[in-house]
């Protein structure tokens, strides 16, 4: 007799999520994704009216969302509120800032502002929501949108290139220190994703033809594309997943 071995469930009942930058674009559509799947969402970002907006969207369509103004680049702020809010078996960290220019160009402040949101506070909030686990005894799984600019260099992208960057390392690092505590980390690194914040550079006819050229699949993304990743490394399906970036690129880096 053949004894079948079972995939392991996608589904998030009873796991409490946060999801930053979740009022628009991919951290709306992680945080969508995650609420269908069965988890209680809290739902992280800057703008309230928008955020509270949003949450209402995900509770309407069946889900379990909660709403929480919060700015990652105040640590001290995202500290005290996860210590608030949780322990969170997930985090999807989707919060992010770009600001282009040449690299001649850039602007300190600039410079600043990137590293503070991309890098400062994708550190933190992770040490935030670790340490809400380690005290409660659970294991995790923590997920940030990189980019596939983590992994190479882009035009006029020299700031932003560098936080994610940046971002991948430190996932790593912790990955090490974390996984005999049950708790895994990861990046998503999507290529360009097709959101309002994205319009602009897709207008740019220069712009456009040269991610034309590099994504293999011959489309940008689109949110949803992002959805199942996020859903895949929170769930117990990437059980043995950690410290390492699950590429969304359309194949971008394949050369």
């Amino acid at each position: 007799m053949v004894t079948l071995p079972r995939t392991p469930s996608f589904r998030l009942d009873g796991k409490r999520a946060l999801v930053t930058g979740a009022s628009s674009g991919i951290g709306l559509g992680c945080a969508a994704a995650l609420a269908e799947a069965g988890a209680t969402v809290v739902m992280a970002a800057r703008g309230a009216e928008r955020l509270h907006e949003a949450a209402a969207a995900v509770t309407a369509a069946g889900g379990s969302a909660e709403p929480l103004v919060l700015d990652i680049a105040d640590v001290p702020a995202t500290a005290a509120a996860v210590a608030g809010t949780g322990p969170f078996d997930v985090l999807v960290n989707a919060a992010g800032l770009a600001r282009h220019a040449p690299a001649l160009d850039t602007d300190p402040a600039d410079f600043d502002a990137v590293m503070d949101v991309n890098l400062r506070g994708a550190y933190f909030v992770s040490t935030a929501v670790a340490r809400g686990l380690v005290a409660a005894g659970r294991p995790g799984s923590m997920i940030h949108v990189s980019s596939q600019m983590g992994h190479v260099g882009g035009i006029e992208r020299s700031v932003y290139c560098a936080s994610k960057h940046a971002m991948e390392g430190f996932v790593k690092a912790m990955a090490i220190e974390w996984g005999r505590l049950g708790i895994r980390i990861n990046t998503i690194g999507p290529t360009f994703v097709r959101t309002p914040l994205t319009e602009r550079t897709f207008a740019d006819p220069e712009r456009a033809r040269w991610i034309a050229e590099k994504i293999k699949l011959g489309r940008v993304a689109e949110i949803e594309d992002v959805m199942g990743a996020t859903v895949y490394l929170a769930s117990d399906a990437s059980a043995m997943v950690t410290g390492t970036s699950l590429l969304v690129d359309g194949g971008w880096t394949a050369d």
